[in-house]
């Protein structure tokens, strides 16, 4: 583990997207709200949460962070037959939040497909990466854009 003990705690933000590939069929479920399991994206929302902030204890090299804010944002996409989940982590702390953020992401994506499986085997997760950072001695770090991607849109 990085001793971290000589840095001053500053404002950190890190921002994570991943996606999870689907049928049709499924989207059209998850949009109507008829799942069997029922709410998959307010299920998979607090699975983020929940998971960003036990990321320690997930992965072993990680300090445990006193996180401010969480938020994910999951947007069905049936254009393109998947289901965007985005994460944005905000801490005050002596390391960055990019783990939790892309944790987040991870298991809500997995918490879909957790949900949505009865209905569709084949789903896929993947894309996942971290879109940007803040706070810290290296700076604001941004992926730059891919063509044809595009911000997600939130959900009404």
């Amino acid at each position: 583990m990085v001793d971290t003990s000589a840095k001053m705690p500053t404002l950190r933000r890190a921002r994570a997207r991943g996606e999870v590939h689907t049928s049709t069929r499924v989207l059209q479920e998850l949009r109507r709200g008829t799942m069997q399991k029922g709410d998959v994206v307010a299920v998979a929302r607090l699975a983020g949460i929940a998971a960003a902030k036990q990321t320690a204890t997930l992965i072993p090299l990680c300090h445990v962070l006193p996180l401010d804010h969480v938020e994910v944002d999951i947007d069905i996409d049936s254009d393109d037959d998947r289901i965007r989940i985005e994460a944005e982590v905000v801490c005050r702390a002596a390391t960055g939040a990019e783990m939790e953020a892309i944790v987040a992401v991870l298991i809500a994506a997995a918490t879909v497909y957790d949900m949505c499986k009865a209905m569709d085997r084949g789903m896929s997760i993947g894309s996942v990466e971290l879109m940007q950072k803040s706070g810290g001695q290296s700076g604001p770090w941004r992926r730059s854009p891919a063509p044809g991607r595009t911000k997600l849109r939130r959900n009404p």
